[in-house]
């Protein structure tokens, strides 16, 4: 009879393997379960989001693009996205009010902005006193542009030092944003923005960036993608930019 005593022998093993050892291992709850493969939620996922994608094809396509389609596509689904679409320019046109730059005074400034501001996104430009500083001369053709296709939210226009008195001339343009009775941003000259190459849309991310048009919107047409195959900047990066040194610097700005 041997007089050695019964030792426990370790014996390695990888609960992950799929053995016959193992299986018992398991039925016996001396190893886990094995989880299950993910490899089937994955596949699941990745045809959710064809499907998804398929469906929404037509997205960001305007009228006379879903006209080019109609041999390509089923005429029920074209139509019900030229429904839709007729819808959004009907909601857009019935929303669109204002149209116009709006020279203001500042016994009216109450009236025109802030109480305004209850109803829709108001943005001010102050110019300088004669109009004339290189980033005014700029900018005040591009706030006509911009209130023509955003009629939906209001834009106003005044000289600097009549609005807050002895506002200097170097601090323009600058562009106050209201909304619920509030300055939310404010843009002091336009080193804010892209200097004297600023254009419509950069003054376009700057509406995405408050909040005052949604990136939805079918008048950005064209406009929503990341990179246009060019190295330039797009609106949606435009927004992330713009929202990311918002929370950098809260969002203030200097006005002397």
């Amino acid at each position: 009879m041997n007089g050695m005593p019964d030792m426990p022998i370790n014996v390695q093993v990888d609960p992950n393997e799929d053995t016959e050892w193992n299986d018992i291992l398991r039925k016996h709850k001396i190893i886990p379960e094995k989880p299950p493969s993910p490899t089937p939620a994955i596949e699941e996922a990745i045809l959710q989001a064809r499907e998804l994608a398929h469906e929404h094809r037509l997205e960001g396509k305007d009228l006379d693009e879903l006209d080019e389609l109609e041999d390509e596509e089923d005429e029920a689904f074209l139509d019900s996205y030229r429904q839709k679409r007729l819808g959004e320019l009907q909601t857009i046109q019935t929303a669109s009010v204002y149209n116009q730059v709006y020279q203001i005074q500042k016994p009216e400034y109450s009236k025109e902005v802030t109480e305004e501001s209850q109803k829709t996104t108001v943005l001010v430009l102050l110019v300088s006193s004669a109009g004339t500083n290189a980033g005014s001369a700029l900018l005040i053709p591009l706030w006509r542009q911009l209130a023509a296709k955003w009629g939906d939210v209001k834009f106003c226009q005044m000289q600097g030092d009549l609005c807050i008195e002895g506002y200097p001339d170097r601090n323009t343009p600058t562009i106050l944003i209201y909304k619920d009775g509030e300055i939310k941003k404010q843009i002091v000259t336009l080193q804010e923005l892209k200097g004297m190459e600023t254009g419509l849309e950069d003054l376009e991310v700057l509406l995405l960036s408050v909040g005052a048009v949604s990136l939805g919107d079918v008048r950005l047409k064209g406009q929503k993608r990341e990179d246009d195959g060019l190295g330039r900047k797009t609106i949606w990066q435009g927004v992330r930019k713009d929202e990311k040194e918002a929370e950098d610097d809260g969002g203030d700005s200097d006005w002397e």
